[in-house]
């Protein structure tokens, strides 16, 4: 196994304007986590989400329709064409005057049957009437992207009544296969049924996964799916309240099984993920990165601040695969080193 990076995704300000940038955080024993480097990626600055990694590799859903791939290792960055592929008609052949679309969410992966990665998205298309104020209809598609080809193609829909959720703040693909959260949306149904959608990057087919019985509902309690040492994990914590306490499930041998529980802890947010021993990241209540030790039950608070719901922790392996896109100098990317001694931009530590 190659050498560990941690990446930590940040943002310059509050709005959605405002501008996106990674920072490389120290991983050497005694550093304690420190940024070594910024980076600045000024074609992408608006970065919406980060999926991955894959085989050290990262998929940047830069706006609703710009994709990019990304090799941090190599430095390598290519950015996906635009699909061509025709949207669907509305149900009933209604009338209508324009069609809204949107890319939303994304599954990145790997292909070990033709070694080829891979990218799906859901693309939706909504008809407006003449005033352009209302959707008439809408219709969904998934569309594949290969990087082997460099193209293209749509691929059957599980249910277009499915809706998929795209704001993981984990990695969920695990194996060659990439899972989201996602809500049936049947008409006449109360309740929806919530549960797992996945998608196997070889056969290229969906399949549907229960949800842990945690004991709880979703008005009450968050759930973020991810890869916990390979297998299929679930980390349940409550949506309010300055302290938490975190469940994480996992499934093993097609059984969900509670695998530990962390906390109450006082001050925390929501989890980010974990370190090579064990430790937990959390972000805390205002919005600093914590580091809680499950043995010692002991939180350190390692001085790096950002705005709400922003910070994504990204643990990838180094690697070496191309990309055939250009290089970070090309596309005018920035790395600012910080070293040992970090700066201070208002409030934030840089």
């Amino acid at each position: 196994m190659g050498i560990l990076n941690l990446l930590l995704k940040r943002c310059h300000g509050n709005t959605f304007s405002e501008s996106y940038y990674f920072s490389l955080l120290s991983t050497e024993k005694g550093q304690n986590f420190v940024v070594k480097e910024n980076i600045y990626l000024p074609e992408i600055y608006r970065i919406c989400e980060v999926h991955g990694p894959c085989n050290g590799l990262l998929c940047l859903q830069v706006t609703d329709d710009k994709v990019a791939l990304w090799n941090p290792s190599t430095r390598e960055i290519k950015f996906l064409p635009q699909p061509t592929i025709q949207p669907p008609p509305p149900h009933d052949d209604i009338e209508f005057f324009s069609i809204h679309t949107s890319f939303s969410p994304i599954g990145f992966g790997f292909d070990s049957n033709s070694e080829d990665y891979k990218v799906a998205t859901f693309v939706d298309h909504c008809f407006r009437d003449e005033e352009g104020r209302s959707f008439l209809d809408c219709r969904s598609q998934v569309h594949l992207y290969s990087l082997k080809s460099d193209s293209w193609k749509e691929i059957p829909h599980p249910n277009e009544r499915t809706f998929v959720s795209g704001n993981s703040f984990f990695n969920s693909y695990i194996d060659g296969v990439y899972y989201w959260f996602a809500i049936d949306q049947e008409e006449g149904i109360v309740n929806y049924l919530h549960f797992i959608l996945s998608f196997n990057f070889a056969n290229e087919k969906f399949s549907t996964i229960s949800l842990p019985n945690f004991g709880g509902s979703f008005e009450h309690f968050n759930l973020e799916i991810l890869d916990f040492n390979g297998l299929l994990g679930a980390f349940v914590f409550p949506n309010e309240g300055d302290e938490k306490s975190f469940d994480l499930w996992v499934m093993n041998n097609g059984l969900w099984t509670k695998e530990f529980s962390i906390g109450p802890i006082s001050g925390v947010h929501m989890p980010l993920g974990f370190s090579e021993n064990g430790e937990l990241f959390l972000e805390g209540s205002n919005h600093e990165l914590l580091l809680f030790d499950p043995t010692t039950q002991e939180i350190r608070n390692l001085g790096i601040h950002d705005y709400p719901e922003v910070m994504r922790l990204i643990a990838y392996v180094e690697s070496l695969v191309p990309l055939n896109g250009t290089s970070e100098l090309e596309e005018h990317v920035v790395r600012q080193a910080v070293g040992h001694h970090q700066i201070d931009m208002g409030n934030k530590q840089v």
